[in-house]
């Protein structure tokens, strides 16, 4: 980056630099047209490292298209490795061909909405199922005449719902008389898919603002606790209150998979060491050749803060590389020395999902001591077990807490603002609390780990403000930029359309 254009400023308890917006939108820009070309380019690999032929592996991906998919199915068993892969990077590049092609520049949060999108492509999103739920948004900006490249980040969101699209054509309208393999797609199950897009259309551009108030700031998957509520409720009703089949998660037998013992985990090491490599090289690059600033970027609190605003896109890219490498460390070790899951569909998905907000308020430093807080609940839970003579019924690798482990750090502002030492309580209770939420929702809500986050920082920030009164007094100047929440915005205010109003 060019210095020269960087202007000092002091936000967020620290000196940092405002970027060029237009610079940071086409650097987001290209590196979501770089990871879907990439993801593509690892499905060649990949069938070739599998043995699979090209019309296997577009079965496979059409097997993963038209089966249902709550939380936690494996992509990778329901159909195959390059087939998931190839969902990823098809899902990846419609998403890229938005951000480029949308009238507007790309921020922060459209990064993170990508981030979003591709990750759940390895479990509970795909190329079919997303549709509905990202052209919903678009239809209650269109009508209240809003920017749509602005909040793009809102569309890509709202694919936390495609496990109910996938349930509701294919399953729900059957019951027990569902087959795994056999498509069926009922009149009755179409017309409900319409009703569902109609309503997230005009619901979830309503909730996200309000569920921000509900936790301060300080969960960064806002639309986890916005959507896992309403998920909630439409569960209940769909199933509870219908007296319906409850969803469950479809395993297929897949003998390749099995073969391996349901763990990629060489080709994914060398996925992910290449992808974050290339990040950190290109961020060097682009930085001048060398990582000045990061140091700042790591004194961050990461509370209400955008990295890409106040510290340009190649520090962020740095970032995320650095960042991708500690929690691909967290997760080898934990499967290495613990009993679980390997790197499965969802173990690669949330490896990915973990980088969501690195360039709105994650870096190492404020998510450490989260991880930390997994393990020490662990060992707790150890001695607990050992002590009354039981056996341990799960571990730091079970699916789901690597799962939780990985949004958990989207608490990582309650680290920055009160301490380590909240951090690591914070990690403790999202671990005590990951394994039951999705129960609230069937596990159609795929950002369920944002739903966690969320109810524990309603249950801890009371906590911290009534002991440590001084922190909350000392940041209260900070005032959030919409473009730094989760909600809509509409900042550019193009000709023919109108403002949202401030949410604040």
């Amino acid at each position: 980056m060019n210095r020269a254009t960087c202007s000092l400023s002091k936000r967020n308890g620290g000196p940092g630099m405002t970027a060029p917006s237009d610079m940071n939108s086409r650097i987001i820009n290209q590196f979501a047209g770089f990871f879907s070309v990439y993801c593509l380019v690892a499905a060649a690999i990949a069938a070739v490292y599998t043995g699979e032929d090209p019309v296997s592996v577009l079965k496979d991906w059409g097997r993963i298209m038209t089966t249902p998919g709550p939380l936690v199915t494996d992509y990778i068993r329901i159909g195959s490795l390059p087939a998931a892969l190839i969902n990823t990077g098809a899902c990846g590049g419609a998403m890229h061909y938005f951000m480029k092609h949308l009238p507007g520049e790309s921020h922060g949060n459209t990064l993170a909405g990508f981030f979003l999108v591709v990750a759940h492509c390895f479990y509970g999103l795909n190329f079919l199922n997303m549709w509905p739920c990202f052209a919903a948004p678009f239809l209650y900006m269109w009508i209240r005449k809003i920017d749509f490249k602005q909040n793009l980040h809102v569309c890509m969101f709202a694919t936390s719902f495609a496990p109910f699209i996938s349930e509701l054509l294919f399953r729900y309208t059957l019951g027990s008389y569902y087959q795994l393999g056999k498509v069926r797609v009922t009149s009755e199950g179409l017309f409900l898919t319409i009703i569902f897009t109609l309503m997230l259309a005009f619901v979830v551009p309503a909730i996200l603002p309000g569920a921000r108030a509900w936790h301060k700031g300080y969960n960064l998957y806002n639309g986890g606790l916005a959507f896992g509520l309403f998920g909630f409720l439409v569960y209940n009703f769909m199933y509870r209150t219908m007296d319906a089949l409850p969803p469950s998660v479809l395993r297929l037998d897949n003998a390749l998979y099995e073969s391996v013992g349901r763990s990629y985990q060489g080709f994914a090491t060398v996925f992910f060491l290449v992808l974050f490599l290339s990040c950190i090289m290109t961020g060097l690059h682009l930085n001048g050749g060398h990582a000045h600033g990061y140091h700042t970027l790591l004194t961050d609190t990461g509370y209400q803060s955008n990295f890409a605003s106040k510290y340009g896109m190649p520090l962020c890219l740095i970032n995320l590389g650095i960042y991708g490498l500690i929690f691909l460390l967290y997760v080898t070790l934990i499967i290495w020395f613990t009993p679980g899951a390997g790197f499965t569909g969802p173990t690669i998905g949330v490896v990915i999902a973990s980088l969501t907000f690195t360039a709105m308020g994650q870096h190492p430093r404020n998510i450490w001591p989260i991880l930390a807080g997994y393990m020490v609940f662990y060992w707790a839970c150890t001695v607990i077990f050992i002590l009354s003579g039981r056996g341990m019924a799960w571990s730091l690798s079970t699916q789901g807490y690597i799962n939780g482990a990985a949004f958990a750090t989207g608490l990582c502002p309650i680290c920055g603002r009160y301490g380590k030492r909240a951090g690591l309580a914070a990690g403790m209770m999202c671990a005590a609390l990951c394994t039951g939420t999705s129960a609230l929702h069937g596990g159609l809500v795929l950002y369920n780990g944002g739903f966690t986050d969320g109810i524990t920082a309603m249950l801890l920030l009371p906590i911290l403000e009534h002991y440590l009164p001084v922190a909350r007094e000392r940041m209260d100047y900070i005032v959030l930029n919409p473009r730094d929440s989760m909600a809509m915005i509409d900042s550019s205010k193009p000709k023919g359309r109108r403002e949202l109003p401030d949410e604040d």
